[in-house]
């Protein structure tokens, strides 16, 4: 219970960055539906599906490599060094073409008038890519508050941005016409530019972020260890393709949309921010999930040298799914009377409500393979990991490929046809790495639990579904009491040890009385 309690922890710390950030930025996402009609939006989601696939080639599983190295290695510097030297080279190669030929790449991805768009995230992803093992850093050596803060800047500079673009450079314009503000405004705001300060935003917050992560970059020695390297570099190497397929897995199919939907480019465009909307939605599932990771991997490697740290992995297992299983039914009782209302302000979004639990149940599945996954990191075994991904990805691309193309009406087709595509994708990688895993690394997690956690989550939502409520105050107070039930059934089930403290010390004094 320690090595859990200490998790629990460091992935509080650790999330509060990310949740904070990730809140803070889906408190934009009602401004960007509101600013920008689906088709920008669109735009805006294509350019990220790019850069996420191009973050992974750029960092080639060095992260990972660097925190298996550094358990094993006593030169712990030289392997800092050398991955983080690794890296900076490799994205200063990226960054001069990229930026030299970025009309070129503009005119091939089929945008010919957003050149600029390619410079400013060839820039945002030679820096977050450097960035990432100063980051990797401060995880090995559980600094945790150092790592919150330098994240929480930078998220906190490109939030702060996008409100002072979007919002407060427009109200100053519109409202003070003829004065010195107005002028200042006119110097540094262009009016005719609007997805740009998105990105512009995120350039100068990965600026600072890289700004304060220099102590940690100066701590380098000023040269490669070319044997380490070697090393390294073929450890991460499956990773590499791993992430790929990985990214193909979660942001592909919003470029595939781009490009596969029938009609012109612009009914494309607003699906695919149709879609991205929606998948927002799912984004308590994934802040959870994302502050999970960055906690869980330095400590699932340092745990594995302990006696019991199978029964503790089986046990953590069981508590993220709980977590997510939670997550993932508050989300869809309160989704109606709250959510969509709230941050989706233009109803035009909403015509993709129908894939919001398909992605729901999805990202939980890719959080319970990123929980598997240990067995193969591990083990030294990461090229099972480059085929799980795959094999995802080529779930991902054929199930596309099949259903983008057909009419959108129909309900498997078109985005509906990528969100189901995504579920199919993600669970036969978590299958796939649970039944192989047993055989390299056997955990014996509670599948029992497992099933029926998540089936309990799923009635439950499915009972909100068929009874019908008019009255707003009680059906909301309907759907709250759903979500306690599920509770009360977990605490009966799990008899925490507080808890059961409680009661037991109750019972105790009233015997005695």
């Amino acid at each position: 219970m320690s090595a859990i309690k200490r998790l629990a922890g460091q992935t509080a710390i650790y999330g509060i960055p990310s949740i904070l950030g990730r809140v803070l930025g889906y408190l934009l996402v009602p401004l960007y539906t509101h600013v920008f009609k689906p088709d920008a939006y669109g735009t805006v989601n294509v350019f990220y599906a790019y850069a996420s696939l191009l973050k992974v080639i750029l960092t080639y599983g060095m992260e990972t490599a660097f925190f298996r190295f550094t358990e094993h290695e006593e030169r712990k510097e030289s392997v800092y060094s050398t991955a983080l030297l690794s890296l900076l080279v490799t994205s200063i190669l990226f960054l001069i073409p990229v930026t030299i030929w970025s009309g070129a790449i503009a005119r091939w991805i089929d945008y010919p008038k957003s050149g600029n768009y390619v410079k400013w995230f060839a820039w945002i992803l030679a820096l977050d890519a450097i960035a990432a093992i100063p980051f990797a850093r401060l995880r090995s050596q559980n600094k945790a508050f150092r790592f919150a803060g330098v994240n929480m800047a930078g998220i906190m500079t490109n939030i702060g941005l996008n409100l002072f673009f979007l919002v407060l450079c427009p109200y100053l314009i519109k409202h003070n016409s003829h004065n010195f503000i107005s002028t200042v405004i006119h110097f540094i705001y262009n009016p005719h530019w609007g997805i740009e300060y998105i990105f512009i935003s995120n350039l100068i917050g990965s600026i600072v972020t890289l700004v304060l992560l220099m102590p940690q970059i100066a701590e380098a020695r000023r040269k490669i260890n070319p044997s380490l390297w070697k090393k390294m570099f073929f450890y991460a190497f499956p990773l590499l393709f791993a992430g790929m397929a990985g990214i193909v897995n979660e942001t592909f199919d919003r470029l595939l949309l781009r490009y596969l939907l029938p009609g012109s480019a612009a009914h494309a465009s607003f699906q695919v921010g149709v879609y991205a909307a929606c998948y927002k939605i799912s984004i308590l599932m994934t802040i959870f999930i994302q502050a999970y990771k960055y906690a869980a991997e330095p400590f699932f490697f340092a745990q594995a040298k302990e006696k019991n740290a199978t029964e503790t992995y089986a046990s953590i297992m069981n508590y993220f799914i709980i977590i997510v299983s939670v997550i993932f039914l508050a989300t869809m009782v309160y989704l109606d009377d709250f959510i969509l209302p709230l941050f989706l302000r233009n109803k035009a979004y909403w015509t993709g409500r129908g894939v919001i639990p398909v992605l729901m149940l999805a990202n939980l599945f890719l959080g319970v393979y990123y929980n598997l996954s240990i067995w193969y990191k591990l083990t030294s075994k990461t090229s099972w990991g480059a085929w799980l991904s795959l094999i995802g990805a080529v779930i991902t691309l054929i199930l596309n490929f099949i259903w983008i193309p057909l009419s959108s009406k129909h309900l498997i087709f078109g985005y509906y046809g990528s969100a189901w595509a995504t579920f199919i994708c993600y669970a036969t990688m978590m299958i796939l790495s649970y039944v192989i895993g047993q055989k390299y690394f056997p955990v014996k997690y509670n599948l029992v639990k497992f099933f029926g956690y998540i089936g309990l989550a799923l009635f439950l939502y499915y009972i909100t579904t068929i009874i019908s409520i008019e009255h707003f105050a009680l059906k909301v107070s309907f759907h709250t009491l759903i979500l306690i039930t599920f509770g009360a059934v977990v605490l009966a089930i799990e008899r925490p040890p507080v808890l059961m403290k409680l009661l037991f010390t109750g019972n105790q004094r009233r015997t005695h009385n």
